[in-house]
């Protein structure tokens, strides 16, 4: 879904409902669900609380794989927002490397009102391999993503524009096309409403 006429949407309440790290316990499927999920250190949380408007609604760490657990959140009563845990240099043990891949694999799969997966990159970075793997396996199972490019405030208009490019060459030799993407800083407030936009569209199809 894209989005052309973008609108101001308000958040008018956010609140947290449930950590887990079992599926059959999440809340019941009956409103869209939106999951935001990045390697360790991307900047969810900061991200998640810039969309919502609540400073403290997601947790803010300094120290990698933070986040271990499935969180949701009520959104405008009318949609869910997942935190879901991180994926790359977190300092964790095998095992529990190997529990959080199960979880998140159990989850983006057999979620059933899952409308979404917003896959954050840290865009003053090259293309990781882990992100990339991460997308291609999205893409195999069918599950609907976009990228969010995230703290474009640490880099200037022009590098943002050639950090991008330099994603799309990299995917494009082995994607038919570019998956739809956003550009967002959390400090600045960036692409939040084209974010916001997004999610407005796609609850209209939410069945």
């Amino acid at each position: 879904m894209k989005v052309t006429d973008i609108k101001e949407i308000k958040i008018k309440t956010a609140e947290f409902i449930i950590s887990n790290t079992d599926i059959k316990k999440c809340p019941e499927p009956k409103l869209p669900e939106y999951a935001f999920i990045g390697r360790s250190n991307v900047g969810k949380s900061s991200l998640i609380n810039m969309l919502t408007g609540y400073k403290k609604l997601a947790k803010i760490s300094g120290q990698p794989g933070k986040t271990q657990l499935i969180n949701h959140f009520l959104i405008n009563e009318n949609w869910y927002l997942v935190d879901l845990p991180g994926y790359g240099f977190a300092k964790i043990s095998k095992k529990m490397r190997e529990n959080w891949e199960k979880m998140i694999s159990t989850y983006i799969s057999r979620r059933e009102n899952l409308m979404c997966v917003f896959v954050l990159i840290d865009i003053r970075h090259d293309p990781q391999k882990n992100d990339l793997i991460f997308m291609e396996n999205l893409a195999l199972k069918n599950i609907p993503f976009v990228v969010v490019f995230t703290k474009s405030d640490k880099l200037g208009k022009n590098k943002v524009i050639a950090s991008v490019e330099n994603y799309k060459t990299k995917m494009l030799e082995t994607w038919a096309e570019f998956p739809q993407y956003f550009i967002t800083s959390a400090v600045e407030a960036g692409g939040r409403q084209e974010v916001l936009n997004l999610i407005e569209e796609t609850n209209k199809f939410f069945t």
